[in-house]
């Protein structure tokens, strides 16, 4: 191979995770997921915080951090916490059991994205009430896709 050859293959060659992002990983509608885990109840907007970086390097390895404002009481705490990928190839990307003797309605954790996406975050609250919040990540190299293609 020519150096001229070389210094113009491995420009495309470092496009192609890109391109391979793009058409393999298609944002899904989770509208049905969300009805689904809210037992067809609306979710009310916000009262969910969400730590995200705006922009991670890769999608192997995304730190992420929730908490949800509550009393943690018997009467007034919060059930659950989903996380939702709309471009993951499994949409529901984790589900945390809480209840009154969490103590605190918080999670850290690191998850995969399989490329820039927006997320969703439900929190299930005692009472049958829900809240959500979304937050959009720009993921640099992605994750969650299959190399065999």
């Amino acid at each position: 191979m020519k150096r001229r050859d070389f210094v113009i293959a491995v420009p495309a060659m470092a496009a192609l995770p890109a391109v391979a992002q793009q058409q393999f990983a298609r944002t899904q509608d989770v509208a049905p997921l969300i009805a689904k885990l809210a037992n067809g109840v609306k979710p009310e907007a916000g009262g969910v915080e969400v730590e995200l970086p705006a922009v991670a390097e890769n999608g192997n390895s995304v730190p992420i951090k929730v908490k949800v404002p509550s009393p943690m009481t018997e009467a007034d705490h919060v059930s659950a916490i989903h996380i939702i990928a709309d471009r993951n190839p499994r949409s529901l990307v984790a589900t945390f059991n809480l209840g009154p003797g969490s103590g605190r309605a918080e999670i850290a954790t690191r998850i995969r994205l399989a490329g820039s996406q927006r997320l969703t975050v439900l929190a299930a609250l005692s009472g049958n009430r829900y809240r959500i919040s979304q937050q959009d990540v720009l993921v640099t190299s992605a994750a969650c896709l299959d190399d065999s293609l």
